[in-house]
């Protein structure tokens, strides 16, 4: 049996490990601490917009994180549910304590699956390719692949006000000698930022100053392997700063690392702290903030909006600024945390290195931000790191295919200079990519890895017959609309007309026993299928791209019609094809043209 050694037991860790196992080898998933294993360091929530869609694809792949979501979520929101199917997206509030404790349980019961404490000091390196790892204490593994998924541990340095201490999270150490290991492997790495802020312990809130924020209810679960009903337990609040919180942070802006030029990282453009926001908006007296809930049994209350790096005296002086937090105790202060990430353009879409054969990264450490970020390329890693050890054709989604696919595609082809957040605005075939339908995309891959069960899968696909059996039906019944009969296939193209409006039309319910899900689809499929007829053609157009292979020996600074900057990016990065030509920064669709009639006016040259 194969094995694969996943350094980090972080949400990128635990899919890449699973993934593995499943799979046919035997996973060692390394971590420095057990029990600390999935631990939720920021907001403990899963999904969001875009995230919501990469947890339902890691769902349709078989993956952990949206069961994990189910079953410890107290507050489940859809977010956008007033908006297109396109870019509605679930959201859970989850119990940190619950959600660790139900992963290490999974993780333990997981056949083919080892979990082991200890700290990584080195990859093994054999003959160009990864052949296990070192730890701290000179004892070694032996592994046919790697996959490393440290996180923020890599060099880990935590900030708060003038106290600076290396850390790879809070009291938890970092990866010193593993970091000057990948540069000494020849890795170009760079320094990131991201932060999080103070816990308050809840009972020392006064609730009735801030305005309540409910779950859905009936409340909507993540994952086709739930069984269970899940429910809302605990109800987030928001809030907003006040001028008196601007005063305070201008008077004490020198006192932030993040604005003195002690941090060096760069920080994530959008989960900026609350300094950051107060420099980059000086116009703006307020800013809101969420107040959500750690636990059912956990008194610690995360403040989503108060990122800071201040110092702790200061950051007590921003709550006692805010009516309502004016007697926070505060049981957690909030701080900043820079680390090393490599450069993602060094790896394939696979998510393996160029320069060293079977050794992956994932995560943070390829300079994404978000738990969801994290566990799509933990997948797509451990799934990759399987099918080459088994000699298979490696899995890479497409960015019509899924939300994964446009996320990796975007940090391997462009690389990062910030934490690289996903947003449904980064998908241009966004329109068929969404939830409602993430099974359908994706599913088929998970039956033939062996990630998904038959039983489960068959009962998926009756849930999309009836959906399209529906679709079918619209077709052919009629109700009458401001003085005319037709079809309600098309009423419901009507801006106006929504699934329930269409039923209220027609009289009775077309569809029984039906979820948010089920009515997304079928309005998606009816009202944007224009929109997807053309994204279609869009795709073909592609794919035709991607067979016109690029010579090796090409020579762009022969080739008329390109400007200096792109002959320079062609010659780094030598795409394989002209699709990966197009994606390259700053490579417009007429220098792709341009190319074509190079390679057409080669072509025919030789043939002479």
């Amino acid at each position: 049996m194969k094995r694969v050694v996943i350094i980090g037991a972080g949400h990128a860790g635990i899919e890449a490990a699973f993934a593995a196992s499943k799979m046919g080898c035997e996973a060692i998933l390394i971590t420095i601490h057990l029990e600390t294993i999935a631990q939720m360091s920021c907001n403990p929530c899963i999904g969001g917009i875009a995230k919501g869609h990469l947890v339902k694809e890691i769902d349709a792949l078989g993956g952990i994180q949206p069961r994990a979501a189910d079953a410890t979520g107290i507050h489940f929101r859809v977010l956008n549910r007033s908006k297109g199917p396109a870019v509605r997206a679930t959201r859970t509030q989850n119990d940190k304590i619950l959600y660790r404790n139900y992963m290490k349980e999974f993780l333990e019961n997981t056949e083919n699956l080892q979990v082991y404490q200890s700290i990584v000091s080195e990859i093994l390196i054999k003959k160009g390719r990864a052949a296990g790892v070192r730890f701290l204490e000179g004892s070694e593994i032996e592994a046919d692949a790697v996959i490393l998924t440290a996180g923020t541990f890599l060099n880990g340095k935590i900030y708060i006000g003038s106290t600076v201490y290396n850390a790879g999270r809070s009291n938890e150490p970092p990866s010193i000698q593993l970091a000057e290991n990948i540069k000494a492997l020849g890795f170009e790495t760079r320094r990131l930022k991201t932060g999080t802020p103070m816990r308050l312990h809840f009972d020392s809130i006064d609730w009735s100053r801030f305005i309540p924020q409910p779950g859905d209810e009936p409340p909507v679960p993540f994952s086709m392997f739930t069984g269970f009903k899940v429910k809302n337990s605990v109800v987030c609040h928001i809030g907003y700063t006040t001028p008196d919180v601007k005063k305070v942070i201008t008077d004490n802006l020198h006192l932030s690392p993040l604005f003195s030029g002690v941090i060096e990282g760069i920080g994530p453009r959008y989960c900026p702290s609350i300094e950051d926001k107060i420099v980059k908006f000086p116009h703006r007296d307020r800013h809101h903030f969420f107040l959500e809930p750690e636990g059912v049994n956990n008194k610690e209350v995360y403040v989503n909006g108060l990122s800071s790096s201040l110092p702790v005296q200061v950051q007590h002086k921003i709550l006692k600024a805010i009516p309502g937090l004016d007697k926070a105790v505060m049981m957690r202060p909030a701080y900043a945390i820079e680390y090393d990430a490599i450069s993602p353009t060094q790896l394939n879409h696979t998510l393996e290195s160029k320069t060293i054969e079977n050794l992956f990264f994932a995560g943070q450490v390829n300079g994404t931000s978000g738990y969801e970020e994290a566990a799509a390329q933990g997948l797509l890693a451990g799934i990759n790191a399987a099918l080459k050890l088994q000699e298979k054709e490696p899995f890479v989604p497409g960015r019509d295919e899924a939300y994964m696919g446009v996320l990796v595609d975007d940090i391997v082809s462009k690389g990062v200079d910030e934490p690289y957040r996903l947003f449904t605005s980064r998908a241009e075939y966004r329109m068929q990519l969404r939830e409602d339908n993430a099974f359908e995309r994706l599913s088929h891959y998970a039956l033939e890895f062996g990630l998904l069960d038959r039983e489960i899968f068959r009962r998926e696909q009756r849930r999309f017959k009836r959906r399209r059996k529906v679709i079918e039906q619209l077709k052919e019944i009629k109700a009458r609309y401001k003085g005319k009969t037709q079809r309600l296939y098309h009423l419901l193209k009507m801006p106006e007309i929504d699934f329930a409006k269409l039923e209220e039309l027609h009289g009775q319910p077309l569809m029984k026993r039906k979820t948010l899900a089920d009515i997304s689809y079928i309005e998606a499929n009816v009202k944007y299928e224009g929109y997807l007829r053309v994204q279609q053609k869009n795709i073909k157009k592609l794919q035709q791209m991607e067979k016109i292979q690029l010579p090796k020996d090409i020579d762009y600074f022969a080739v008329d019609g390109l400007s200096t900057e792109v002959r320079q990016k062609l010659d780094k990065k030598r795409p394989a094809n002209l699709k990966e030509a197009s994606k390259t920064p700053g490579v417009t669709p007429a220098s792709i043209n341009a190319i074509s009639i190079y390679l057409t006016m080669r072509a025919r040259s030789r043939s002479v």
